[in-house]
């Protein structure tokens, strides 16, 4: 009775899967799934091994196509303690550490069966075994590896041998009425497998008393199929084996393109996705995008910039005679300069001014004219003036000599106008005025264009007369001489001198000379009088020449006169003493850098308003200051977004405004994303609202790896908001803090040469940023670091230290280059120091700089040429970089791009980085000079305690006192396994521990070294 169950059960099975199969049609499988196993297209025998022989049992069939169709099914219901096991072959993973697995089956509802039943299970089992190649089997499927065992051993052995995966149940069971209706249908279920770690796998069923027809298998990994985007070809790539896990490929540009900026990644996702673009291919210069692939620039047209986004034609008066041209070449007669941007047209020099006219007043000549008919095409028009003498008796031209002068200046004028000064009277001029621009220099075969005036000038009065000399002094007289004018503009008719006694000039005495010396006679003996001289010719006096104090003798006695002699030694040495005094408070008041040149009101304005520095020629950089109405430059360097794509989910911090957010932005047609979200808090003043938007107009104009990337505002309701893109590991120095010791140096100058990438970019583009800091560098999960805060509105510390005010605003001082601090010079210059201060703050891991030390401390020691010491551990090619980026003559520290350059060149050759800074070298820098009252060093008068909290290890400071270190003479004596008894079990403060003590070591046999 059982058997003719058990065969009609078989049987019924059977019927269903060639019912159901050849209701499921053709079978597709998705692009990123790679099949391992598919029993549905093996064209044989699948060759699994059933244990018992009599458990599950393959039926071979065949579908309307006659293709084969592999079902195992078993259904021993009607016996008890059933333990039926299914074995396929082995599996090969093909580098895959995750797979997947399908299983297509139907199973009977154990209700539906008749009485009598032995068991009934509505479930089975799966598990796997991993191994590193095909076990063979033995004959007839059994194992057997020659060690005498049982069958039954073998079994229990291969058994345990295998993990299980899980317990599948059926998400519908067939009945009995279902086999005549036939309306039951396949279930299917998917379970994976990882992380896998050897080459392959099997898979084994087991069935515990149920009613099964196993349709089919499919065993698959998945993977991110080969894909070209943005011009970049990526590979097929296999997945992470954790779930959450995104595999990095670095995409290979194609098709005449190159990397913008840097190498054009994905990220691989477990499913199968490719995600996170990061960089992208653009078409070399000489070549355009054009419907996905990059097509060459047609003849007269050019594209010479990676950025450029096509070709373009030609600007006027430049041609381009060949396919993929970079750049157009001038016509005969125009030209170009380097700084010209490409797209500017070809330009030749200007014609020569227009109406010129002359105005003499005496010996000066006041020239004016118009600017030129043809400027060539520039507005950088210059002048130069050429001023030739008339020789008499028609000798020819002869030039100007070097005493007249030109107010502003005789070359490179830029007004249309310009003084002539110092002539001879009476005397005739030529002066030729010519009009250049950029170009002039290049057109070597274009005749020159002059505009010609003649011009006499008038009689005129004798110039001042310069030096007057005492002669013989008297008690009562003074002999006097002098020289003539310089310029006496005619024949010297004669001298008018005029003298008084000092402090009593409303009383004076006139005398004439027509000689250039002569005696002043009946003065007062020791009296100190004023002269002065002047000269007359026939056009009249000249000027009185500046002021000569001389003195007469005294009328005293040998003795009176050597007592005199002694008294105006002994006031001339305490005036010289004085002096010194007073000349070395100054300079000593000059080093504590307090003294600042006083500023221009307008460079104030620029320099604290704006917020930076806009230099000429800078193509791309807009001040939102420069916007009579700031809300056209948000929505113009903006993008608007609806409130409703955005969701907060929690707040990460707060800023000056108001809470700093994060979530999920979701824009029509593109993927969501994770985004920062910084709102305006309620009742803000119409200016703090433009305040706030007003680093969103400078951050839209960016577009950088390295440079926060601004998603977009929202202005069109409330709260205000401004969206970025999401940094998950938040602000530079306090990641470091967190993560102290635990990157590599090659990891550091990653992200240092990321910083500097974007700084190059911010200097490109004429931006200054006044306040580069690792509190303002952003880090994501990929430890790339960008360049953020560019509101300067908020406040900079929360230590009243922390800013060194003055008349332009805040300015933080420890990160500021000098001439910052004393005359609010703000360059790219000015961030190049930051930048090294920078440096030094992620190679020790987020320390401040400057320790505890005051901002006056700070500007004392930077003025009298201190450093920051190299940090431990340091390589020193890293810390002479610093000391560049610290020179005190800002034109000596490097570029933006020389420092990427040599980041660059230390990241290719990893070896340049082994030789650290010395202790000696690290000492010989340091800023703070702790001297005790006897002169003794520093550490000799410290405590354990002090010395452990300036090196931030105070937490071991009872562990040292408890271990009986509680000098630093024997603090001095110790050794890393010293530290371990202590209680010290980090390696990172162990390393920072004795670096220290090392130090103490050289201080105290270095008697020239302060601590």
């Amino acid at each position: 009775m059982q058997a003719r169950w058990r065969s009609c059960g078989i049987r019924l099975l059977a019927w269903t899967w060639v019912w159901s199969l050849a209701s499921l049609g053709s079978w597709c499988i998705p692009a990123n799934e790679v099949n391992l196993l598919d029993s549905r297209s093996v064209m044989g025998d699948l060759g699994w091994v059933a244990y018992p022989k009599n458990g599950w049992e393959e039926i071979g069939e065949v579908d309307e196509d006659y293709a084969p169709i592999h079902t195992y099914q078993v259904c021993r219901v009607m016996e008890q303690n059933q333990n039926n096991w299914l074995y396929t072959n082995w599996i090969l993973t093909e580098g895959a550490q995750r797979v997947y697995i399908e299983l297509k089956f139907t199973l009977r509802d154990c209700n539906s069966l008749p009485g009598g039943v032995g068991t009934c299970k509505e479930t089975f089992n799966m598990y796997y075994y991993e191994t590193d190649g095909d076990e063979e089997e033995g004959e007839d499927g059994e194992m057997s590896d020659g060690t005498g065992m049982t069958e039954e051993e073998e079994r229990v052995l291969k058994e345990n041998r295998y993990i299980k995966v899980d317990t599948i149940a059926a998400d519908e069971s067939f009945t009995e009425l279902d086999l005549g209706d036939r309306v039951m249908k396949l279930n299917t279920e998917v379970r994976d497998l990882g992380p896998l770690t050897h080459k392959g796998f099997y898979l084994a069923f087991q069935d515990l008393g149920a009613c099964i027809a196993l349709v089919s298998v499919r065993v698959f990994y998945k993977r991110c199929p080969f894909l070209v985007k943005s011009l970049a070809e990526f590979p097929d790539t296999i997945p992470g084996s954790e779930a959450s896990q995104l595999v990095e490929v670095v995409g290979h540009c194609v098709n005449n393109s190159l990397p913008l900026y840097e190498p054009p990644r994905m990220h691989c996702s477990t499913e199968g996705e490719w995600l996170v673009p990061i960089g992208k291919c653009v078409c070399k210069p000489g070549y355009e995008e054009i419907s996905g692939s990059c097509q060459v620039c047609k003849v007269g047209f050019y594209r010479s910039l990676l950025e450029s986004p096509g070709c373009s034609k030609c600007p006027p008066h430049s041609v381009a005679r060949q396919t993929g041209a970079t750049a157009c070449t001038c016509e005969d007669g125009y030209y170009k300069i380097e700084s010209d941007p490409s797209n500017m047209a070809c330009t030749r020099p200007p014609s020569a001014p227009r109406n010129a006219i002359s105005n003499v007043n005496e010996t000066s000549v006041f020239l004016e004219w118009s600017i030129p008919v043809e400027t060539g095409g520039r507005k950088d028009i210059r002048y130069n003036i050429l001023c030739r003498q008339v020789l008499p008796e028609g000798r020819g031209l002869d030039e100007c000599g070097p005493n007249v002068r030109f107010l502003p200046r005789r070359v490179d004028l830029s007004n249309t106008s310009v003084m002539v000064a110092d002539l001879q009277s009476h005397t005739n001029y030529s002066f030729l005025l010519e009009a250049v621009n950029g170009v002039s220099e290049l057109a070597k075969d274009h005749p020159k264009q002059y505009v010609s005036l003649n011009v006499t000038t008038n009689q005129a009065a004798p110039s001042p007369v310069s030096v007057v000399r005492k002669g013989h002094t008297g008690k009562s007289s003074i002999a006097l001489s002098w020289a003539e004018p310089d310029r006496p503009n005619g024949i010297i008719l004669e001298y008018e001198i005029k003298y008084f006694e000092k402090e009593q000039d409303s009383s004076y005495t006139i005398i004439k000379s027509k000689d250039t010396e002569m005696v002043v006679e009946g003065l007062k003996p020791s009296s100190v009088y004023i002269f002065q001289v002047r000269a007359r010719t026939s056009a009249g006096y000249g000027a009185f020449s500046r002021r000569f104090e001389f003195q007469t003798s005294p009328y005293l006695t040998a003795t009176s006169e050597r007592a005199q002699a002694s008294i105006i030694a002994v006031a001339i040495t305490l005036a010289l003493v004085l002096l010194a005094v007073v000349a070395g408070f100054l300079l000593s008041g000059r080093r504590c850098g307090y003294s600042k040149a006083k500023q221009d009101p307008e460079e104030e304005k620029m320099h604290f308003h704006n917020g930076h520095i806009k230099f000429p020629g800078v193509r791309t950089y807009i001040d939102p200051l420069t916007y009579e109405d700031p809300n056209q430059a948000v929505h113009e360097f903006a993008q608007e977004i609806d409130v409703s794509s955005i969701s907060i989910e929690r707040i990460i911090g707060a800023g000056e405004f108001g809470e700093v957010c994060c979530g999920p932005l979701r824009l029509p047609g593109k993927r969501e994303i994770q985004v920062a979200i910084k709102t305006l808090k309620a009742g803000y003043t119409e200016q703090q609202r433009r305040d706030f938007l007003w680093e969103a107009s400078i951050m839209g104009q960016f577009n950088h790896p390295n440079i926060i990337r601004l998603e977009g505002v929202v202005t069109k309701s409330k709260p205000v908001m401004i969206i970025t893109e999401y940094m998950e590991n938040g602000s530079l120095d306090t990641f470091l803090k967190k993560n102290d010791g635990q990157f590599t140096v090659i990891q550091l100058v990653g992200m240092l040469r990321g910083i500097a990438s974007g700084m190059r970019y911010l200097s490109d583009m004429g931006y200054v940023h006044r306040d580069l800091a690792a509190r303002n560098i952003l880090v994501n999960g990929n430890l790339v670091c960008k360049v953020s805060d560019f509101g300067l509105s908020r406040v900079l510390e929360d230590d009243a230290e922390a800013a060194y005010t003055t008349r332009g605003g805040k300015i933080p001082i420890r990160w500021t280059a000098p001439e910052a601090i004393a005359y609010r010079k703000f360059t790219s210059a000015s961030d190049v120091w930051s930048y090294g201060i920078v440096m030094w703050e992620v190679m020790s891991y987020g320390e401040r700089p400057y320790w505890e030390m005051s901002n006056q401390d700070v500007i004392k020691a930077v003025e009298e040429s201190y450093r920051l010491p190299g940090p431990m551990d340091c390589p020193e090619a890293l810390y002479h970089l610093m000391m560049d980026c610290w020179q005190h003559e800002r034109t000596n520290r490097p570029k933006f791009d020389e420092i990427v350059c040599l980041l660059d060149k230390l990241i290719r050759n990893p070896s340049s980085l082994k030789k650290l800074v010395n202790s000696s070298h690290r000492v010989s820098n340091l800023l703070v000079e702790h001297t005790s009252a006897d002169g003794d060093c520093g550490t000799q008068s410290q405590t354990v305690g002090e010395w452990l909290d300036s090196i931030k290890m105070g937490r071991y400071t009872e562990l040292f006192m408890e271990a009986g270190y509680s000098s630093m003479e024997t603090v001095t004596q110790m050794t890393s396994e010293d530290l371990r008894r202590v209680g010290v079990n980090l390696a990172g403060h162990q390393k920072k521990i004795i670096t220290s003590i090392q130090e103490i070591r050289v201080h105290m046999n270095n008697s020239t070294v302060k601590i």
